[in-house]
Parts: structure tokens; sequence; C-alpha cells
């Protein structure tokens, strides 16, 4: 069992939280999770009441979940997305965000203590997700709790805002006075996208469905395009420093790239390594997305002389706490639309299937 530091519990009832008396050893032996024990529908998630937690790590966290955030990737990897990395490793528990308490720490975590709280996301690949009563997290992914906002509200940012911090200062490197166009800015990620690059000064275009152009004009969006009645490239005008593109598809991406000055980054969510790797497996998939990739940098570099990339939420305890910040100051919110039990999780998938709720959902745990 590893070692963890017990410092001021909170009372657990016995069968929540066990601990090894005379000793700093303490663990939670099992608790509540979803399970994915196979692709499909929502019908194939299981809650069960009594799936084992693993021993920390020294630099893990152990964190009594309070809410976590439905992502696209949720509902995406439930359908089969990631098949060939995942099918052989079922039963996983899904959910990359969490807004909660820390239960416990590994030996060598530093910088938070048991009862913070705190909020963060999971890499995507992670087969031990959040929708779970206690989530485990490196000490890399947690960042303390904003505190003016709520379990709810600060559980569905980390994921979102982290992709496009991702894109926007790891990858484009955004600095003050460029132009970024959004494609696609209604979505969590987009709507991060815009208050991260508004906050740091820039001028941002984006296109999205008309239901979304007050939203993100308040939020700071110079120009929003409705992609369902305007042509974008008659719309608009000027070019861009940094394209970020949720949609990713073929037009959208033609798009982007004629928008771009010489030396701007195109920067697209829809990379094609897990959609390559289902479909011939992955020791043909991998290599093809890689050939995929490099001959796309390569042709737009000569023919626009631009970058192109793949984006992927990666763990980035700076990013993160910049986060923090901005959300303590209320410039980077993700609105919630509607909340369900950790219990009604069926329910709440079937509903984000149908598109029956458009915003961020996010299941709740007492």
């Amino acid at each position: 069992m590893a070692v963890l530091k017990l410092q001021s519990l909170k009372p657990r009832p016995i069968s929540e939280l066990s601990m090894k008396v005379g000793s700093i050893r303490c663990y939670v032996s099992s608790c509540r999770a979803v399970l994915l024990p196979r692709f499909g529908g929502p019908e194939v998630l299981q809650l069960r009441p009594d799936v084992p937690v693993p021993d920390l790590k020294p630099n893990e966290v152990l964190v009594r979940a309070r809410a976590v955030a439905i992502n696209p990737l949720d509902t995406r990897m439930r359908s089969g997305y990631g098949r060939s990395i995942f099918e052989p490793l079922l039963p996983l528990i899904l959910g990359r965000d969490v807004s909660g308490e820390v239960a416990a720490v590994g030996a060598s975590v530093k910088s938070l203590t048991v009862g913070q709280e705190v909020f963060g996301a999971l890499h995507p690949t992670a087969l031990r997700g959040t929708y779970t009563d206690y989530a485990i997290l490196t000490e890399d992914e947690l960042s303390p709790k904003p505190a003016s906002l709520t379990h709810v509200e600060a559980s569905a940012i980390p994921f979102a805002a982290l992709t496009a911090w991702r894109a926007l200062k790891s990858t484009a490197r955004i600095t003050e006075g460029q132009r970024l166009l959004v494609i696609g800015g209604g979505g969590a990620v987009g709507f991060s996208a815009i208050q991260i690059a508004v906050a740091a000064g820039c001028h941002v275009t984006t296109t999205c469905g008309n239901q979304s152009i007050n939203r993100l004009m308040a939020a700071g969006a110079e120009q929003a395009v409705d992609y369902t009645s305007e042509d974008i490239e008659s719309v608009i005008k000027e070019k861009f420093d940094a394209v970020l593109d949720t949609i990713g598809v073929p037009e959208t991406e033609r798009i982007g790239i004629n928008l771009l000055n010489r030396g701007g980054h195109y920067m697209t969510l829809q990379g094609e390594a897990a959609a390559l790797s289902d479909r011939y497996g992955l020791p043909i998939g991998l290599p093809a997305a890689t050939a995929v990739l490099f001959k796309k940098r390569i042709r737009y570099k000569f023919s626009h002389g631009i970058e192109y990339s793949w984006i992927y939420m990666r763990a980035d305890l700076e990013g993160l706490h910049e986060i923090r910040r901005l959300s303590e100051a209320r410039k980077l919110s993700i609105p919630v639309e509607k909340t369900f039990s950790i219990t009604q999780v069926r329910e709440a998938h079937e509903a984000k299937d149908k598109k029956q709720i458009l915003g961020k959902v996010v299941l709740e745990l007492d």
C-alpha cells in the first residue's frame, strides 16, 4: 500500500474511508463509480457501488469529487472513439474534469493539502476518469479551486480551457495585439479560447450559430459571424495570426488556412490519430496519422507559409494556475446549462446525444 500524508481528514463513514491505526497510511478501499464495460449508447454505463480505489503513487492526489463535467470526449469514447486504444483495457471510467476536496496525497506531493478545495482535469487517455466519488489525479493536474466559484461552476472549466490554452499559449504563443480567428466559438473550447485571447490583449473574430452571437460578443469577440446564414469568406475581410478550428472539417480547414497571415498558426481539434487507429488498428493507424500530419505540415509550409498543428489537451500546471486566476477575476467562465446527479448519468448522456442540451452539463456527487 502506498504511503500517504494524512492531515486533518474530515470525518467520513467507516465504509467510505479506511485508516490503518498507528501509522500515517490511509486509503479509500472502494467507492461509487460509473463504469464503461463496453462501447455503445448511454445504456451501457453502469453505476457501481464498490469499485476498488487504487493505491496512490507518490505524485498522486485522491480527490473527493463534488462535481464532474461531461465533455464531448466522454460521449465519443462511450460510443467507441479510441476503440483501438481503449477496448483491450475495458472496463474504464469516463470523465476528465473534476472539482472537489483533497482526501489524501502521495508522499511527494508538496503543493496541496488534505481538505483543500481543488479543480483540475485528467489527460485524454486516462483509464480511471472522474465519474467517481474518489478521483485520482497527479499533483500537476490540480490547482486550488477558484474561491468565487461553486464546484459545479469550477468543474466545467479545466479540460476545455486547458485545450484552448495549449493551442493559444503553448502552440501559437499569442501576444498582445495579434489577431485570432476561432472557428466554432460557441462550444466550451472555442468560448474558452475567446476569453483567454481577449485577456491577453488579442483581437478576436469567431464563427458560431445565431444563438451564441450575443454571448461571444459579450465575452470580448470583436466580430461574430453566423455561419448558418452568412458566407464566412465574404464577411471576414482581415487576415489572422492564428486560427483555432474547433470544427475541423475539410471546408473549415480550407477557410482557416486561407485567412492566415504568412507565419501564422492553424490549429485543429480534430486530429486524425484516433480515427485512423480505429480504422486500421494501432500498428498501421498511428504511423499513418503521423504521415498525414507531416504531409500537411510540409504542404502548408510551402504553399501558405504557415504552421499546422493538431491540438490535444495536456496537463499544464502553469496554464491551470493562470486559468484559475482568470476565473477568479471573472475573465473566464463556461456557463453550465444543466446539472444531473451521478445516479442520472445515463439520462445526462442521452440528453447530450440527442442534442436536447447544447450547453455544458455537469454531474453532481453528494
